[in-house]
């Protein structure tokens, strides 16, 4: 990942083996799928529903999922009822104690949380519940969520209603996955700001942020779960709780030009479907003479796809890719971070030496990167270089869990697109058009706030 890339915040996965088996390597295989969604910190905790949730396992720490988790570990994380999670911060720091599940002890049991998203008014929720004596150890709104459930858990007849009663209270775009002594709750925000699936594996289900992570265990897709929607997985089976739907939605369209795993499916959107008709609609508004057409890896690659489809120029791969790096967005100084990319990408020079290059990324936010792509492939022979991003300029803060700076910090909200070309050392810039989203997620309800400055939620 590159500094002037955008970020999602987590991914959450939730599995319940009603038939007892273990699922903690199911929880570090679904992780893992999810990786892309955040590489600060992992975690998972286990329990064994046949208990009282006093045998509840965790483990979580900073790093990516291989290396947090361990084979003595999944030895170690012994249940049948399991959440887990991977970061990366928006709201509340980089560090361990942010890390989750959240678990907590109280009067009526205990419960383990994972959180995507953003609660926009936790800050005041936070105050409430310190001046009632709830002491807070770290700066998550996930802990504020959980303390909000465990309130509301001691006036309400179940986990459930607790949950319901805690959503009314909530502004912000969430996906949570609770886990009780003996029940997997699950609830997506009432506009659909962020993604959450159901999945079934014989008689195992899962909840998880997208369905890549259901292939990666062997599980069916069975179904999104709907705007406002709270799930309950028991022993009994499933149960749906819709009171809360109905709002007016608006699914966050970086899910689908960037966020998503390519192979994922989202509220019936196929994520690879909706990048090729990105880039289609690209190359009918931004034709350009040239040899071939590249894209930055992974994320443009097959928005670029699209662009060469709906062009007839030839697509080409003209960058390699380490793998084995390390994540470039966390160094410290300009410097290495510039070395960071070097190292991470390099030009296949045979291939752009001498052309006239149409590039494609699926965004620009502080134009660094691009920058430096620009002058590698000029520096192994590329004639001109094309620029071409599969969004819109982003001109507006995001608050509900997408990490997008504040607008000063945005090279398209300080200059224009003449200005942000010539900073980028390109010689054309197109960015897709706003009015191209109903085509490429089949008129799915969005959110398009960072680029229109409309907020489905104040």
């Amino acid at each position: 990942m590159f500094e002037d890339k955008l970020h999602e915040e987590c991914g959450v996965f939730g599995i319940y083996s009603i038939d007892g088996e273990e699922v903690s390597r199911d929880i570090y295989f679904g992780l893992t799928a999810l990786q892309h969604r955040g590489q600060e910190a992992a975690g998972m905790a286990v329990s064994d529903t046949k208990g009282t949730m006093g045998n509840l396992v965790m483990k979580k720490d900073m790093g990516l999922v291989s290396e947090v988790f361990h084979k003595d570990d999944l030895e170690r994380l012994h249940g049948n009822i399991g959440v887990g999670h991977v970061r990366y911060s928006t709201t509340g720091g980089s560090t361990p104690e942010n890390a989750q599940p959240m678990a907590m002890k109280y009067i009526k049991g205990s419960l383990a949380l994972v959180h995507n998203g953003n609660i926009i008014n936790a800050e005041e929720l936070k105050s409430e519940q310190m001046h009632r004596g709830m002491p807070h150890y770290t700066t998550s709104d996930s802990e504020v969520l959980a303390y909000e459930i465990i309130s509301n858990r001691v006036k309400a007849a179940t986990i459930e209603e607790a949950i319901a009663m805690s959503a009314d209270r909530l502004k912000g775009g969430y996906a949570v996955i609770v886990m009780s002594p003996r029940k997997l709750v699950g609830i997506r925000d009432p506009y659909g700001i962020k993604p959450l699936v159901l999945g079934k594996k014989g008689n195992t289900y899962i909840l998880s942020s997208e369905s890549s992570a259901l292939t990666a265990i062997g599980a069916e897709f069975v179904r999104d779960i709907e705007p406002g929607e709270i799930i309950s997985i028991t022993k009994d089976g499933i149960k749906s709780d819709k009171e809360l739907c109905g709002r007016k939605r608006a699914h966050c369209i970086f899910e689908y030009i960037y966020f998503a795993r390519n192979d994922s499916v989202m509220d019936g959107i196929s994520i690879h479907d909706a990048r090729i008709k990105a880039g289609r609609a690209l190359a009918k508004k931004a034709r350009v003479d040239a040899d071939i057409v590249v894209g930055v890896p992974d994320s443009g690659l097959v928005a670029a796809e699209g662009y060469a489809l709906e062009s007839g120029i030839p697509f080409a791969l003209a960058f390699h890719k380490n793998s084995y790096i390390g994540r470039s967005f966390i160094k410290p100084t300009d410097e290495e971070r510039r070395t960071a990319v070097h190292m991470k990408l390099s030009v296949l020079d045979s291939v752009v030496k001498g052309k006239n290059i149409v590039i494609i990324d699926d965004s620009i936010v502080r134009g660094t990167t691009m920058r430096q792509l620009i002058e590698m492939l000029r520096n192994a022979g590329a004639k001109s270089v094309h620029v071409r991003i599969s969004s819109p300029p982003f001109l507006y803060p995001c608050y509900y869990g997408t990490d997008v700076p504040t607008a000063s910090q945005l090279i398209a909200s300080e200059h224009s697109k003449e200005d942000v070309c010539r900073n980028v050392g390109a010689d054309s810039l197109e960015y897709l058009a706003v009015d191209d989203f109903a085509a490429m997620v089949n008129d799915l309800p969005i959110c398009t706030a960072c680029f229109t400055n409309e907020y489905p939620v104040k």
